[in-house]
């Protein structure tokens, strides 16, 4: 529905533009209609360009172990990796031919032991099966089409007050008079805006709750790929340790601020060298101390098209109850070393970018 509403919005805007020119209206009219379908357009996905992408010549060994997770997971293999400053780790699709790329989260892979990383790849990857419709073709695209164009059309942000001027200043009444005529503009701009932002939103949430027992089914389809990957012990714990992502972050952050100025002042070496080292012992003392479980919006299975909290207590009752399952693959010292020896450059990159821009928490 939403891309034939799409598609129709386009051809009678572009009917309307080019042969509506009898009457003064129709053209307008039709632009108009173009200019609602643009936002909309589907999307296809399309990789950062900031962020470091490695391909299978470049790291055969971390590329082994994710076509191997892969195929356990009964999922199409990845045609390339990236790497971000985010605690996360997922697959996305890009380009017409809709290739696979895994953004995998530098925190979250220095935070994890290598147990806990393969059952952290295994359940991106079985996440991104086609059992889940809202990474699909047309449904994917329309969450994407609908997101944008309610960014498009959403409420800009309250203007800043302006400062008092005097009246007895040159051309004081002019300001206050074009300052009241643009605020009487901005509101009714506003609620020009209100019915389609409504329109937008409340299709997104009715394609949302639509789709929820689909994605719900998709997580626990990924979370026995992960637990017959890496083990239900190491899948277990790579569900439960997306709680550390606050505390981890914080810890980033004070990192970048150390190494921006202190580090700086007294050791020559790279300020980025030992970030992720720091990082995953860290982690490890978190680990040790069993950090609380967040609620709310920080907890476990909350981010971008999870299905809330509520989920994550199903997953991890699903992964408690369920029989064990053993390790397919294991991580040993060797494997280790190639991929970390494999994973300098794009280390070396990201923890760049951390210490120049900082940490968003």
């Amino acid at each position: 529905m939403v891309h034939l509403v799409t598609a129709g919005l386009f051809l009678t805007g572009l009917r309307l533009t080019v042969l509506g020119f009898r009457t003064f209206f129709q053209p307008w009219i039709g632009v108009l209609l173009l200019g609602m379908a643009v936002p909309l357009r589907p999307r296809s996905g399309r990789l950062d360009p900031d962020a470091p992408t490695v391909r299978e010549a470049d790291a055969p060994a971390l590329f082994a172990l994710v076509h191997r997770t892969a195929d356990i997971a009964g999922v199409r293999r990845v045609d390339a990796v990236q790497f971000t400053a985010d605690f996360s780790v997922s697959v996305i699709h890009y380009g017409l031919r809709r290739r696979r790329c895994l953004v995998l989260g530098l925190p979250l892979w220095a935070a994890y032991p290598p147990q806990q990383r393969v059952a952290a790849v295994a359940q991106a990857l079985g996440a991104s099966a086609t059992r889940d419709v809202r990474d699909g073709a047309f449904v994917g695209s329309a969450l994407r089409s609908l997101t944008a164009g309610s960014q498009a059309v959403q409420e800009g942000e309250p203007s800043a007050t302006p400062p008092r001027i005097s009246p007895v200043a040159l051309g004081a009444a002019a300001v206050a008079d074009g300052t009241r005529r643009f605020d009487a503009r901005s509101r009714k701009s506003e609620w020009l805006l209100w019915i389609p932002r409504t329109a937008l939103a409340a299709t997104a949430r009715l394609l949302l709750w639509l789709t929820e027992p689909a994605a719900r089914r998709a997580l626990f389809a990924a979370d026995d790929a992960s637990a017959r990957a890496a083990s239900s012990q190491a899948a277990l714990a790579a569900l439960r340790d997306r709680r550390l992502a606050r505390a981890v972050g914080v810890e980033m952050h004070r990192l970048a601020i150390e190494k921006r100025t202190l580090a700086k002042a007294l050791t020559p070496a790279a300020p980025h060298e030992d970030l992720w080292d720091v990082l995953n012992a860290h982690a490890a003392r978190l680990r040790a101390q069993d950090v609380p479980q967040p609620s709310g919006p920080d907890a476990p299975g909350g981010g971008p098209g999870s299905t809330g909290s509520g989920s994550y207590a199903l997953r991890v009752e699903r992964l408690v109850r369920a029989p064990r399952c053993p390790a397919t693959i294991t991580l040993d010292g060797p494997g280790l070393a190639r991929i970390r020896d494999e994973l300098r450059g794009p280390r070396q990159t990201v923890a760049q970018q951390v210490l120049r821009d900082g940490v968003q928490l």
